[in-house]
């Protein structure tokens, strides 16, 4: 994937009062569907152009109605409240009329957020990039039924990779290194992506198959800085059929710039 081409995936063009049409790239299709991630990017890039002067996310909270297919697909977005630093936003992607996802969003400018972080928080435990395993040594059948691993370079941490060789941890934990191809340094949209990039983290329970997402919150908390993302999924609880997945997304100067936590479906085979 060249520079530019994640910018052509979540394009969108502005119809006016506040719809946008986009088109679906059918790269990012996993399992039955379009992946959760990009069409949160999708939606978020959208949003991005409804209230001058904040065009970057800080919150946004969606819910997954239905699968989305690779295509045509329309945003509508609606500002509930525009004030001060920040923006309240509401967005809707639907295709043929069918209604996808429907979100809630908190938009600004990150570069005017206030440099006072202060955080218990600690980066990941990670091996180095050249010792962790590339998503690219996936067997022919998953990549051909996950066509978003050929969209970036992701590598995982050898000590939560043994669920791919029919021996996960239980641990409920999967970390990776992460970038776009093309070595597109990363941003505040590509980031609502990057929270769902991984494997759904019940893999490492040894429950693999794909997850559809119930709902998701991302917390944006910084604009990222250049090169490599590291990327940590955990759940701590399965009930009803449903797990949580905890996500850290930590940039190359160590710093937490995005979280998010889903409700997730059991994985379906």
């Amino acid at each position: 994937m060249n520079q530019i081409e994640w910018d052509d995936h979540i394009a969108v063009t502005d119809r006016g009062d506040g719809e946008f049409a986009a088109e679906l790239h059918d790269g990012w299709v996993v399992g039955a569907g379009v992946n959760g991630g990009y069409l949160l990017a999708t939606i978020g890039n959208a949003l991005s152009r409804v209230a001058p002067g904040k065009p970057d996310p800080i919150s946004v909270s969606a819910y997954y109605l239905s699968a989305s297919r690779p295509g045509p697909a329309t945003v509508s977005t609606r500002v509930v409240r525009d004030g001060g630093s920040i923006a309240t936003l509401a967005a809707e992607l639907t295709q043929g009329g069918d209604a996808r996802i429907t979100a809630l969003a908190t938009y600004g400018d990150l570069d005017r957020v206030p440099d006072d972080i202060r955080t218990t928080a600690k980066p990941p435990v990670m091996a180095p990039l050249e010792e962790c395993v590339p998503s690219s040594m996936a067997p022919p059948e998953v990549l051909a039924n996950a066509k978003l691993l050929g969209r970036f370079d992701m590598r995982f941490d050898p000590s939560c990779i043994g669920w791919a060789v029919g021996k996960p941890s239980g641990d409920g934990v999967i970390s990776a290194w992460f970038r776009l191809n093309g070595e597109r340094d990363p941003d505040p949209i590509e980031l609502l992506m990057v929270l769902d990039a991984l494997p759904p983290v019940t893999f490492d329970l040894g429950m693999p198959g794909w997850a559809p997402t119930l709902e998701l919150t991302a917390h944006v908390r910084a604009k990222p800085a250049p090169g490599w993302l590291r990327v940590t999924h955990r759940t701590r609880n399965m009930a009803g059929g449903m797990f949580e997945e905890d996500c850290e997304v930590w940039d190359s100067a160590d710093r937490l710039v995005a979280q998010s936590r889903q409700l997730a479906r059991q994985p379906r085979p």
